[in-house]
């Protein structure tokens, strides 16, 4: 079993409690991440005591053998998508995918997440393997585009003081 699946394992039960989920466990170099989530939200006060309640677990059970640096973070509001669970949970958000070096089809991806499986991912009617994905994360838009030719309130006010 490695790190991350015994970090999860250890963990999971732990947030259960706080009525927190496992979004997602990286292990890199020094560094272990948990990034929790729950529904409405994660505010600072909860990741303070996952915080307190990881670290307690994890120095119970020992699952790293060398020195680490405890990371508690919620996904935010552009996450990462790593795992078809994590994109199934995407589907219906615009999205950003970037695939491999070498693979057959555009290298870059931006639109709507049409559908997540075990095997792959359809992004604006493409269909891309989860082996092929180098990098994915939704994409937060903050509110409509504006309307072509009409300027923006910040020009307008620009032009007028001059």
């Amino acid at each position: 079993m490695s790190i991350v699946e015994r970090v999860r394992e250890i963990v999971e039960p732990v947030l259960r409690q706080q009525s927190l989920t496992v979004y997602d466990v990286e292990h890199s170099g020094s560094a272990l991440r948990v990034v929790v989530e729950a529904p409405g939200g994660v505010d600072l006060d909860a990741i303070a005591r996952a915080t307190r309640l990881i670290s307690v677990a994890l120095d119970a059970h020992d699952p790293i053998p060398s020195a680490y640096t405890l990371e508690v973070s919620s996904p935010g509001l552009e996450r990462s998508l790593r795992t078809p669970e994590q994109f199934r949970g995407a589907v219906g958000s615009v999205v950003s995918v970037k695939t491999v070096p070498g693979f057959d089809g555009e290298r870059r991806i931006r639109g709507l997440l049409e559908a997540a499986d075990e095997n792959g991912v359809t992004v604006r009617g493409l269909a891309v393997p989860i082996d092929q994905i180098d990098k994915a994360r939704t994409v937060f838009e903050w509110g409509p585009p504006p309307k072509p030719g009409k300027k923006q309130a910040a020009d307008k006010k620009k032009a007028t003081a001059r």
